[in-house]
């Protein structure tokens, strides 16, 4: 066997890895794309849970006014109130604490979503100074999340 020797002229040198650099900054960016789009997503569900929970404790909430209207027994202390009531105002007090939790959450979301952002702009930045724009196209148009519910 024969090993044959390769010598590259320092011009192609910096040319392959010039290359090589712009593909891994190109993964970098799609890496960061869907950081992004993830951390969204996560947003999104957790808002949505928060709006389900209180829903559901505002038709609970109402389900109890109508059972003390109904037994004419307001105070829960009360030996005659309705056993439903009780039930009731324990699930609804259980899904707001749940909603205190997922806004706590929602909070670390929101910050890690806008961390990623952060990064995935800088990314992009850096791409378009150096002249080598491949900044990926967002496949959904940007949700702006202070509209969002919750």
């Amino acid at each position: 066997m024969m090993s044959v020797a390769v010598f590259l002229l320092p011009v192609e040198l910096r040319r392959i890895q010039g290359v090589l650099s712009m593909k891994a900054r190109g993964n970098l960016l799609r890496l960061k794309h869907f950081q992004v789009e993830d951390k969204t997503r996560q947003l999104a569900q957790i808002d949505m849970m928060i709006a389900e929970f209180q829903r559901m404790a505002d038709d609970l909430d109402s389900q109890i006014k109508f059972e003390e209207e109904k037994a004419g027994i307001s105070d829960p202390a009360h030996f005659a109130y309705p056993t439903f009531a009780k039930a009731a105002v324990q699930r609804r007090d259980n899904l707001l604490e749940s909603i205190r939790d997922l806004n706590e959450k929602r909070t670390g979301a929101q910050e890690a979503l806008d961390e990623a952002d952060e990064e995935l702009n800088k990314i992009q930045l850096k791409e378009a100074r150096d002249g080598n724009s491949i900044i990926v196209e967002e496949e959904e148009p940007h949700v702006d999340h202070s509209v969002m519910i919750g």
